[in-house]
């Protein structure tokens, strides 16, 4: 075939991939130049966006780069982490294993875990495969994710042990909390009623028959593919989320033992099957079978607890849902008054957004390798307005304007913190090596407190690369500064006994826009020794 016949071909090919694909299909005008202007505001260095309408996919594009400074781009098959979006996948391999009718959703966890044990028996007797989902099981926010976040050595089933010991902070199924460590519970038991890994049977379940190729369950394949993003942060001394964009490390083993709670992998393109597939509620996008059946497929965008609503404040203030309430993976609430199924995700330095609006059979998916959720859910929502037909409006610049008043407020609160509530002047009650030694919290575990030239260091010895030198704050109060910068800084109070040893440690994030997951204040260490 000659060059001009060539061109012809494609041009012919062209038109009829553009008729094959409606208008009102189709992203809105300009949207590429769109997000490469929004991503230049805040720096971002790559994103990746899905959108499916009516059953196609009518666009999965990479943009930017993997790695700050780098020249690799972002495609339509670089993987990104998915964080907690990965939930409704959990959600997924549940409902198939109730669909083959080895469990159902009223199942008691106890009888197919002997192993697991809440604080109080009543609740351990009464916990459901559902209960696993739907963040009412009375813990705390965020409770207990220090047992692998930022990373551990330790397996799901040490976690499943680890339970017995996290004090509630509310009665059983009495209200919203939102947890990861349940989700990785309900891996454990996918992979004791399935017989494989969970990791294995998502992968042969879920991701083979979706085609969705670059998708992993397992870090390690993660690593293996050099088509994957790097994380970034800002990470200034004073408060995270200020400073200039910086490249994080990769962490190694958060994202194996916490996988059902959040550590998958996909592209732009799997992402996108995904979706497909959600909207299809449950079938396959080829029409040749299904993943799991429509009731279940319902039964998980069916609300079972409700979500508190706040409202949001200016200039997002017309976000504020009516209604919002969580089915098993996914939140289910209003925009603007249409029902969208959605959920976000954040692995540190990545962040992912998903949303459906099952009555007009749209789905929108947003990956991006920072921290920056102005700019993804921003564009998230420009995009269901133009879907939906509300006047466009520039959601970016309304989502920044308020993260820089939530920042603002940080660093206030900051400011209060070390002037008023801090004493300067104050000395510490023993010299550092008066509280050395090994401490032992009842469901973390153990760290020790060691003295190097005058100096004391901490390592929490059941998160790999978690140590950190202590500085004097005040009393018997230090402040905690990781060896790795991105996890967050932390306050350690020592209480003494009658003879003047240090028997007790508590924490506090320094950070008063701390993520939740850094349950430092849950924790109370006991010194081990005489």
């Amino acid at each position: 075939m000659n060059v001009s016949l060539k061109a012809a071909f494609a041009a012919v090919l062209m038109v009829l991939l553009c008729a094959a694909t409606p208008l009102h299909a189709q992203a809105p005008a300009g949207f590429d130049a769109r997000v490469e202007q929004a991503m230049r505001s805040r720096d971002v260095p790559g994103m990746a966006i899905s959108i499916v309408k009516d059953g196609r996919i009518v666009h999965a594009k990479g943009y930017g780069v993997r790695r700050l400074g780098g020249s690799e781009p972002v495609d339509a098959d670089t993987i990104f982490p998915t964080g907690s979006t990965g939930k409704a996948v959990t959600a997924a391999a549940l409902a198939i294993l109730i669909d083959d009718g080895k469990l159902s959703w009223d199942d008691k966890v106890a009888d197919h875990l002997p192993d697991f044990r809440m604080y109080d028996a009543w609740v351990t007797r009464e916990m459901t495969v559902a209960d696993l989902l739907l963040h009412r099981s009375g813990l705390g926010l965020g409770a207990g994710d220090l047992l692998f976040i930022p990373r551990t050595s330790r397996s799901r089933a040490d976690i499943v042990r680890a339970l017995r010991h996290i004090k509630p902070s509310t009665s059983f199924r009495s209200g919203y909390a939102y947890d990861n460590i349940l989700y990785i519970v309900a891996g454990e038991l996918v992979t004791q009623v399935s017989g494989q890994r969970w990791e294995d049977f998502v992968r042969t379940r879920i991701f083979q028959p979706l085609g969705m190729t670059t998708a992993v369950s397992d870090e390690n394949d993660r690593f293996a593919n050099p088509n994957r993003v790097q994380p970034h942060a800002r990470l200034d001394a004073r408060l995270r989320g200020l400073g200039p964009q910086q490249v994080l490390p990769e962490r190694e083993g958060l994202g194996q033992v916490g996988a059902p709670a959040g550590g998958l992998s996909w592209s732009a393109k799997d992402f996108a099957r995904w979706v497909q597939a959600q909207l299809a509620l449950g079938a396959l996008p080829d029409g040749k079978g299904r993943l799991y059946s429509e009731a279940s497929a319902r039964a998980m965008w069916t609300p079972q607890v409700t979500i508190p609503i706040h409202p949001y404040p200016a200039p997002i203030t017309d976000m504020t849902p009516q209604f919002s309430g969580y089915g098993y993976g996914w939140n289910v609430q209003d925009y603007r008054g249409v029902k969208v199924v959605q959920h976000g995700g954040a692995v540190f330095g990545v962040l992912a957004f998903v949303v459906l609006v099952p009555e007009r059979n749209l789905g929108i998916a947003l990956q991006i390798n920072s921290e920056d959720v102005e700019v993804m859910r921003g564009l998230g929502y420009e995009l269901l307005d133009h879907y939906l037909g509300f006047e466009a409006r520039d959601w970016v610049g309304a989502f920044s304007t308020w993260n820089q008043a939530r920042l603002a407020g940080g660093l206030e609160a900051l400011q209060g913190m070390k002037g008023a509530a801090r004493n300067a002047a104050s000395r510490p009650s023993l010299k550092p090596a008066g509280y050395a030694g090994d401490y032992r919290d009842a469901w973390y575990g153990p760290i020790t407190v060691a003295e190097h030239a005058g100096k004391l260091r901490v390592d929490f010895r059941q998160t790999p690369n978690m140590a950190g030198t202590l500085s004097h704050w005040q009393y018997d109060t230090f402040r905690v500064d990781w060896d790795d910068a991105s996890i967050e800084p932390a306050y350690m109070t020592f209480s003494l006994d009658a003879e003047g040893r240090a028997r007790r440690i508590t924490m506090k994030a320094v950070s008063p826009l701390a993520d939740f997951s850094y349950d430092y204040h849950d924790l109370l260490f006991e010194a081990s020794g005489p």
